[in-house]
């Protein structure tokens, strides 16, 4: 038992990195955002919909896959989503990383979270959809909410995650309410 809960500390300190891992956005007084602040609030969005919305959904599930849908950035950080492009290999890389982060973790946990995590990746469950959708509107939320830096690309906004957000009328409308406040930052 004790070697798990040892086991069990060193992924946590891992895991602890996500705080100091930045993302492109900013809060409203003008921070460059964190992984961390970021699956907090998508963590918040979850919970709330779910309550609302997707009572249906299993809301631990949902839950589990927004905490661990970033978790391999500790490694190796946040690639902006404009700089994805012509990358094929992020999510071969995040993957590696994801392995890497969670290995010190009993065999049965290292499967759970790598499950939850092929789940989020490719869309397959109710659950996912909607953590993939609320992922990419969460970070629409907080573009439109921070305190960006001059030349901030908003344009690039309204494209960005649309074939996640739109799979149902709900998510659709929550995408257009963001995207008319995104008009206004263009």
């Amino acid at each position: 038992m004790s070697e798990k809960l040892v086991d069990i500390l060193e992924f946590l300190k891992n895991a602890e990195k996500l705080k100091d891992t930045l993302r492109s956005g900013y809060t409203s007084s003008g921070k460059q955002e964190s992984v961390a602040e970021h699956t907090w609030r998508l963590c918040l969005m979850a919970m709330l919909f779910h309550g609302q919305y997707y009572s249906h959904l299993d809301l631990a599930k949902l839950l589990k896959m927004c905490l661990i849908h970033d978790l391999g950035e500790a490694l190796n950080g946040d690639i902006p989503a404009p700089e994805q492009e012509g990358k094929p290999s992020k999510t071969m890389d995040e993957r590696a990383d994801l392995m890497t982060v969670i290995s010190p973790l009993p065999n049965s946990l290292q499967k759970e979270i790598m499950g939850l995590w092929e789940d989020y990746e490719s869309a397959t469950s109710e659950e996912a959809r909607l953590a993939k959708a609320l992922d990419k509107l969460e970070t629409l939320i907080q573009h439109n909410q921070g305190e960006n830096p001059h030349g901030f690309d908003y344009a690039f906004n309204l494209e960005y995650g649309k074939q996640y957000t739109g799979f149902d009328e709900i998510m659709a409308r929550l995408r257009k309410l963001i995207d008319e406040e995104t008009r206004g930052k263009v």
